[in-house]
């Protein structure tokens, strides 16, 4: 008995063990479609409330009721290149300015009068040399002046702001 016991052991080492049967790997592409579906809707999701502004307006609250800004209308002149009164040579601006109406009915009468308009900026500018007009400082300025001298034309209160929208100088 002995002997057959050893035999069985022996022919059961020398056959191959049996391996358990290994679970079948299961493929992530089901897993990968629903998470790439997530991301797809939560993009379209946020390009709405980006594009819609409504997302914005929820944050705002009641601080847009409490602070009450102007939006006017910007009026666009046709650039101007102007000779500098520099001593050291000749140096020339360009400028590109917008100036901003308080009121939409304003841009007829601004229309009107663009050619006061571009007079005194022309007159402004000419009189200006680089190293006034390099600076940040400088430029705040020239802002300054052109909005004192447009609402001096148009009537005061008329022009909000002034945007210089190109400035090169050579």
């Amino acid at each position: 008995m002995a002997k057959e016991k050893a035999t069985k052991l022996e022919e059961e080492e020398l056959q191959p063990k049996e391996q358990p049967e290994k679970p079948k790997k299961k493929t992530k592409f089901p897993l990968l479609i629903i998470i790439a579906a997530i991301v797809l809707i939560a993009g379209a999701g946020g390009a709405y409330f980006f594009l819609t502004g409504k997302g914005a307006e929820h944050g705002k609250g009641s601080a847009t009721k409490d602070s009450k800004e102007v939006q006017g209308i910007n009026f666009a002149l046709e650039p101007f290149v102007v000779n500098l009164m520099d001593q050291s040579g000749t140096k020339y601006l360009k400028v590109s300015v917008q100036i901003e109406l308080s009121d939409a009915k304003l841009a007829e009468q601004a229309k009107n009068k663009t050619p006061q308009i571009r007079d005194a900026i022309i007159t402004l500018l000419t009189n200006k040399t680089s190293d006034e007009l390099i600076t940040p400082e400088g430029k705040l300025l020239l802002k300054d002046e052109i909005k004192q001298r447009a609402n001096q034309i148009l009537g005061e209160g008329t022009v909000i702001n002034v945007y210089l929208t190109d400035f090169v100088m050579q």
